[in-house]
């Protein structure tokens, strides 16, 4: 009789496992890395030029409208800078996914800043239209609490002696933060607040015209394809480093 019970895995989780080994993502990562670096320049210049100095003055702001093409990119990937965090958090926390940890601690950082710069810039935008540099705007507030859940992810990540201490608590901390992402998002819909709508929808037209967009999705894709550029950088440094130390430890 055939005994069934030690089979050889699936295709599939020998795949997961073999894209969880840090030699293969480094292989991986040293491939795109340029490639991700040099679109990320070439979406970025493009898009700012022509955001900053070909596409029209809106209407009502006038040419202050043009730091949207900074401000709405950071905006959205503050947000889904922390949605990777809590997936990292996630295969951390439920499959000891050997890269998690460090790829998070790696976002976090890049996330903090990204997330301060969607409140500066937010602010700027704001003074001339609102006639104040900060109110307590729903949209504004929930944005500022993802701010301090970064650095609350980054402080609990060096907050103990033992690292696996550090990383699971900075993990948790990441899931139960994910709850303000919903927040963030529909928060001008669910209350009266002074930050405009959502300018995309998927059921309603754009809000403004195909000459201010297409810069806009420009200056995304370039912003977009530089977080992952540094994330990939930085995390691969992170994981020379360890196996420097490992090795190291072991002469």
């Amino acid at each position: 009789m055939t005994n069934t019970s030690s089979s050889p895995p699936s295709q599939s989780s020998f795949n997961i496992h073999r894209f969880a080994n840090p030699r293969t993502f480094l292989r991986f990562a040293s491939k795109i890395q340029s490639w991700v670096t040099i679109s990320a320049i070439i979406f970025l210049v493009i898009g700012v030029i022509w955001g900053l100095c070909f596409s029209p003055a809106d209407w009502q702001q006038g040419d202050s409208v043009r730091i949207m093409y900074i401000h709405v990119p950071m905006a959205i990937l503050a947000s889904g800078g922390y949605f990777a965090l809590a997936a990292c958090a996630l295969c951390s926390l439920i499959w000891k996914h050997p890269l998690a940890d460090l790829a998070a601690g790696e976002i976090g950082p890049i996330g903090a800043v990204i997330t301060a710069l969607c409140l500066i810039t937010g602010s700027l935008w704001g003074k001339p239209m609102w006639g104040t540099w900060w109110v307590w705007d729903a949209r504004l507030t929930s944005v500022l609490v993802l701010f301090f859940l970064y650095l609350g992810h980054i402080t609990l990540l060096h907050a103990f002696d033992n690292q696996q201490k550090g990383y699971k608590a900075a993990a948790i901390l990441a899931l139960v933060g994910v709850f303000d992402l919903p927040i963030i998002k529909f928060s001008v819909n669910w209350w009266h607040t002074l930050h405009q709508p959502s300018t995309f929808s998927i059921i309603h037209a754009p809000a403004m015209s195909l000459s201010m967009i297409w810069p806009l999705i420009f200056c995304f894709m370039g912003f977009a394809l530089g977080f992952i550029a540094l994330v990939c950088m930085q995390l691969r440094a992170a994981i020379l480093e360890r196996q420097v130390r490992h090795f190291l430890l072991n002469e």
